[in-house]
This record gives structure tokens, C-alpha cells and sequence, in this order.
């Protein structure tokens, strides 16, 4: 069966924000080890996470056991760095990697899962959820596309492999889970915040 690799991208600086988004505590965790624990629930065969600004702190407060760290030295060059440094370390037998965003500690197992099965059942070279807010992250992209992941610059993610290969894009409905949003301000944190109450509410 294909390998597939959860890379979570965490290395950022949180300019906007003025302080760490990964060690914000959101129901007494940090916001990276809720991101962490929902990939782990998931289906994929490896996780990596990409670090850089204030990597002693994150990694002395965020359980990663089990998850490969990779140390991103050229963080503040914005988050296609992230992306070329996890590439690098994707093992050779890894067919896909699905990219999660650090800041988005709502972020469901079920999603992951079902880009994964989009790329085992349907060779999706490309998979986007489709929620009902729309399109949103995280994104598989295919081995196909890891040279081209490598040439990425700027402060952006896989956009520019999207927008390049729209053909090959699936989108995998997942329209009965929420969009998770990511954290920019203290606004969108305690939006988070009140997401985060609501669903333990629910539970």
C-alpha cells in the first residue's frame, strides 16, 4: 500500500500576532499539540513537522514524540521555506504528503483521512477538501509534484502547485465538517477559543 507522510508546517514567526501562535493555550494545550494530536489520529504512515522561530520553546512544550522534527534555519523567508525543508525529508518510499497548517488546531482527523482515501482509491494527484465554506486545508499533493514543491518561493504554501495544475485537482466533499480557520490575530484566537468550548460542548 502507498506511504503517506502528515507534514505539518509550524516554523513561522507570528509576526501579526506578536507572540508564538504554536504555544497559545487553547483548553489548557498549546494550539501546535492539538494540531499534532489530530494527526496522529489519522491515517497517515509518518508525521513531520517543520520548525524554526523559537524551536526550543515549541518543542519543550509540544508532545512530538513520534513525529520527525525538521529545523527550518530560514523560517523568516517565509512559509514555501517550510515546505522545501519537509520535501527534503520525505522519505523515498513516501507516495504523497498531506501539508497541515501548525495554526489550525481545529482541524479534523476525518478530513486528513479522506484525502488520503481520495489518493488511495481515486489517484488523486492533487486533493483539496471541499467544505461547505469552501475550499480550504489541508492539501495532499503527490510525489508527482515534489520537484516543483521544492521551487516554491515566498511566503506561501502549495498554492502556486494548484493554481498550476488546477486540472488535477480533486476536491473531496467534506461539506459535514467545518472549515478550520488558521490564526493571524488574537481575533481569529479567540473565534478558535470559542469553536474549541462549542465542540467540547457537543462531545
Amino acid at each position: 500500500m502507498s506511504r503517506i507522510a502528515a507534514a505539518i508546517l509550524a516554523a513561522g514567526t507570528s509576526s501579526r500576532l506578536g507572540t508564538p501562535k504554536q504555544l497559545l493555550e487553547l483548553g489548557g494545550r498549546p494550539v501546535l499539540a492539538h494540531t499534532v494530536d489530530a494527526v496522529k489520529q489519522s491515517g497517515a504512515d509518518l508525521i513531520l513537522v517543520a520548525l524554526g522561530h523559537e524551536q526550543a520553546r515549541i518543542q519543550a512544550s509540544v508532545d512530538l514524540d513520534g513525529v520527525t522534527v525538521v529545523s527550518n534555519p530560514r523560517y523568516a523567508d517565509g512559509q514555501s521555506t517550510s515546505v522545501v525543508a519537509l520535501v527534503c525529508e520525505l522519505p523515498k518510499d513516501v507516495d504523497a504528503a498531506v501539508f497541515v497548517l501548525g495554526d489550525q488546531p481545529l482541524v479534523e482527523p476525518a478530513v486528513i483521512d479522506a484525502l488520503i482515501d481520495a489518493y488511495r482509491t481515486a489517484a488523486a494527484a492533487i486533493a483539496q477538501p471541499r467544505y461547505e465554506e469552501g475550499r480550504g486545508n489541508p492539501i495532499l499533493i503527490s510525489r508527482d509534484f515534489f520537484s516543483e514543491l521544492l521551487e516554491v518561493r515566498g511566503d506561501v504554501g502549495a498554492r502556486p502547485i494548484l493554481e498550476r495544475h488546477r486540472e488535477q485537482v480533486r476536491l473531496v466533499d467534506v461539506s459535514t465538517h467545518s472549515r478550520p480557520a488558521d490564526i493571524d490575530t488574537m481575533d481569529d484566537f479567540e473565534s478558535i477559543q470559542e469553536q474549541y468550548q462549542r465542540r467540547l460542548d457537543h462531545s
